[in-house]
């Protein structure tokens, strides 16, 4: 499955839709604004809030946490040493699952791994549209909101840490 998101669009307040490669609206990204924290939604067609996902407050390190239906699904920060890659970890709340995040971030090349196998791989070099980037969730039994949200939320941690936000 392949989804398409608008790039530059994801300042706080903004809203963007996500389409799939029939380009197909998919997912609203909605961006709150007047918020002490940067907060998003993960939405479906109908409106429905799917995931919700929010800066953790009293972080040492900028932290965004995925929820699903008020509880917690997914933590992803930057880790610590990383020399020639970004590389996230995403903590799932089961607190046994962890996924890794590394690639170029800023440039939209980079790829979802859980314990060495590739789930997702968001990039660039696949289409001709200017300013978007692609979300191929690769494994059948993946779950793409989820996917889409840990991308979402890698570039946001990127762009405020290079001061691109």
């Amino acid at each position: 499955m392949r989804f398409l998101v608008r790039d530059r669009l994801l300042g706080i307040g903004d809203d963007y839709w996500i389409e799939d490669d029939q380009g197909d609206k998919v997912y609203l990204v909605d961006g709150k604004a007047m918020r002490l924290r940067d907060t998003f939604e993960l939405k479906d067609t109908r409106g429905q809030v799917l995931i919700d996902i929010r800066q953790k407050m009293f972080a040492l390190r900028d932290t965004m946490v995925i929820e699903r239906d008020g509880a917690p699904l997914a933590t992803i920060r930057r880790k610590r040493l990383s020399l020639l890659r970004d590389h996230y970890r995403v903590a799932l709340a089961d607190g046994r699952t962890e996924l890794d995040v590394s690639g170029k971030i800023l440039a939209r090349e980079f790829a979802v791994e859980y314990d060495g196998e590739l789930l997702a791989v968001v990039s660039r070099r696949w289409l001709h549209v200017r300013e978007t980037y692609g979300v191929d969730v690769v494994r059948e039994d993946a779950d793409p909101a989820l996917l889409i949200a840990v991308a979402v939320c890698v570039i946001h941690l990127a762009e405020k840490e290079h001061g691109k936000d």
